[in-house]
């Protein structure tokens, strides 16, 4: 597997090009009508979505069976200090059940959320069914991917150790649309181990970004909007004209790591596919 081109960002970032990559990859979100969603990983179904009437969040059901493509960060390691973001890219880009398309990625260390992403109800900590509720602007919070180990939980005790002497390796986060929240990809241990010890986990996060010819072709409008306001200035518009060019050099220089939707693949069998392994899941969890 051929490593992907590579725009470093300092050490806290780097966008990988990713090209020459079979579709689709392994871990990959499936869709089907009427908001239905299945997140798999290989053949092993790993999540069952459905939006809500009026697109008021949407109804998750989780399966055990989910591997982190990340192998375990050894005790040494975390304590080097590393350079986390590349260090993952790497780890990723050699991952045989990762998430990886034909894309443009970012991959960057996140120093803070809202308190309510990790410290209140939008990280989730039921299993395996959850709600995300959209209808306060949207979610933004943090769904694991396999059952949260207690904090006195041996691995988790071990990286209390870590978070409270500053060593902890991050965990992975990977910015997902369809869910309007990141689903934590590695590190679920690390994560109940910092929020243990009250602190925010370290966080590397996974976002696919806008295609190259996308932002350039928008660049190019801005770019056209620009010289005509330059060179036909409108009468009586010298405040609107000033606040454009204060936000020119801005705006081009971020649309290169502009966020983009997350793809997903149509759902073999469709709609009828999703609704017997809906049945199924309700009757194993009938609580839910």
């Amino acid at each position: 597997m051929g490593r992907a081109h590579r725009e470093p960002l300092g050490r806290e970032g780097v966008v990988l090009r990713v090209r020459g990559r079979a579709d689709p990859p392994p871990l990959r979100f499936e869709v089907a009508d009427a908001g239905r969603l299945l997140l798999r990983q290989g053949a092993r179904i790993l999540l069952l979505g459905r939006v809500t009437e009026g697109n008021q969040g949407v109804r998750l059901h989780r399966y055990e069976g989910y591997r982190s493509p990340l192998p375990p960060v050894r005790s040494a390691l975390m304590r080097e200090a590393g350079d986390w973001a590349h260090a993952y890219a790497r780890r990723l880009e050699e991952a045989p059940e990762g998430p990886l398309y034909e894309a443009r990625w970012h991959l960057g260390v996140r120093h803070w959320f809202p308190p309510y992403v990790w410290h209140g109800e939008d990280f989730v900590r039921e299993w395996p069914a959850c709600h995300l509720d959209w209808s306060a602007a949207g979610w933004n919070g943090v769904v694991p991917l396999r059952r949260l180990s207690p904090p006195d939980a041996a691995r988790v005790k071990a990286y209390r150790k870590h978070a409270r002497a500053g060593t902890l390796a991050p965990v992975l986060l990977w910015w997902v649309s369809c869910l309007d929240g990141w689903l934590l990809l590695d590190g679920h241990d690390r994560a109940v181990a910092a929020l243990a010890e009250g602190l925010t986990p370290p966080c590397v996060v996974l976002t696919r970004l806008s295609d190259e010819e996308d932002w350039r072709r928008e660049a190019d409008g801005i770019a056209e909007a620009y010289r005509l306001l330059v060179e036909r200035p409108a009468a009586g518009e010298e405040r609107r004209r000033q606040v454009v060019l204060r936000a020119y050099g801005d705006t081009l220089g971020g649309l290169p790591l502009q966020e983009a939707r997350t793809r997903s693949w149509p759902l073999a069998g469709g709609a009828p596919a999703w609704d017997a392994l809906a049945a199924r899941a309700v009757f194993q969890c009938p609580g839910d």
